[in-house]
């Protein structure tokens, strides 16, 4: 138990390190812990050996995870169903190229110049396919995005982009079986009743010191996320549906919503980026960059060669377009979790599952960092923004 609590601290000593590196640096604080996380691996790997800090043990896995979960659960339920009934096309038409354009564009580079076998030629399509939804929402809170209509247009499309990569991944390479149609039963269910229950709780035990609908939003999350990864799914895929469901739920009840998000950004969600970090075998790059390079470039191009003119049909403004194309090139969650699917059933070796992830975490940071620097669209920006250090200083006192 005195191990666990000096991981702990040392991994929160890093999380206040990287909001302070964010405040002063100005950038979002989600890729600063990235970047922290990939440096004190190295270090400490170097210094005290491999897995010092502690990433692999299942009590900080688990944290990680329920950041990630409750962090997707948040961005679904900021998507305002008014507001997607009249985006519907938008999302659709941005979410399946952002989709198609890198997952066809690097498994046929994957293939053909890099020379990869079929199975893991398809599987870096779809680790690159991907978009962050976990990155893009907290650039979006940071922002004050999420409360607008062109925000809640690029969680849609990310949440179009991320299925068309879990499909894929079910399509060609996890079986369908009868737990798969258990799995589906099940969600259809317990998603379908939730908004009613949740109500109901709220109605009649809400608003006391117990805080019953926190207990019962995790209760369904945790449990949908053992039931999808028994039938060989991933946790976070019923997290994001589970939040558009409680969507107008979220609207009438703000308060629980921003009491929620500050449990999860303040102390869930450091654990699952700065782990992310950890991912990243330097050695394997600086043994061969020109790869991680190539797939890099490859994801980029193809993102913003794919996306860029779709875009552009729905936004006039070039700092619009340009914003919307980066945050939709990002990649983190389903991208490691497809790289660890096929490192762990031998469709990729260890140097090329590195190379997949240090590809991801490279566009987690990179795109997110060109778009928050130089593409903010400022003239979207609500009055009233959410104080975080991409954005000057709000008067009077600061929210927690």
């Amino acid at each position: 138990m005195e191990t666990i609590f000096i991981i702990a601290a040392v991994w929160l000593s890093l999380a206040v390190l990287s909001a302070i590196i964010a405040y002063h640096l100005k950038i979002s604080i989600a890729l600063v812990e990235i970047c922290v996380g990939t440096a004190a691996a190295a270090v400490t790997t170097r210094l005290f050996g491999n897995d010092s800090l502690g990433s692999s043990q299942e009590w900080l896995r688990f944290l990680a995870s329920t950041g990630a979960i409750l962090l997707t659960f948040l961005a679904g339920a900021e998507l305002d169903p008014k507001v997607m009934k009249v985006k519907w096309k938008e999302v659709l038409v941005v979410g399946c190229v952002g989709f198609l354009a890198p997952f066809l564009g690097c498994a046929a580079a994957a293939r053909c110049l890099l020379h990869w076998s079929g199975p893991a030629s398809w599987l870096a399509g779809v680790a690159l396919s991907t978009t962050s939804m976990a990155v893009v929402y907290a650039v979006m809170l940071e922002t004050g995005f999420n409360s607008t209509d062109y925000g809640k247009g690029i969680l849609g499309a990310c949440f179009i982009n991320d299925l068309g990569t879990v499909l894929a991944l079910g399509f060609l390479f996890a079986p369908f079986t009868y737990k798969t149609a258990v799995f589906a039963i099940g969600s259809v269910i317990v998603l379908g009743l939730f908004p009613f229950l949740t109500r109901f709780f709220t109605h009649t035990y809400g608003n006391r010191t117990a805080a019953i609908r926190v207990k019962w939003v995790a209760l369904v999350l945790f449990g949908m996320g053992a039931l999808a990864l028994w039938s060989g799914n991933e946790a976070v895929l019923p997290a994001y549906i589970a939040g558009m469901m409680l969507a107008e739920f979220a609207v009438e009840n703000h308060a629980w919503v921003r009491r929620l998000r500050t449990l999860t950004v303040g102390f869930l969600t450091p654990f699952y980026f700065i782990r992310a970090g950890t991912l990243v075998s330097l050695p394997a790059l600086i043994a061969a960059p020109l790869v991680f390079l190539f797939l890099f470039v490859g994801k980029t191009i193809s993102k913003i060669f794919g996306l860029y003119p779709v875009v552009a049909a729905f936004r006039k403004e070039r700092s619009e377009r340009w914003y919307y194309t980066l945050m939709m090139s990002t990649g983190l969650t389903f991208g490691t979790i497809s790289a660890l699917y096929g490192f762990t059933h031998g469709i990729l070796d260890q140097a090329q599952y590195s190379f997949l992830v240090a590809t991801v975490i490279a566009s987690a940071v990179i795109p997110t960092l060109i778009a928050t620097r130089a593409f903010t669209p400022k003239h979207l920006l609500p009055a009233h923004p959410h104080r975080h250090p991409m954005l000057p200083k709000a008067e009077g006192p600061e929210e927690e």
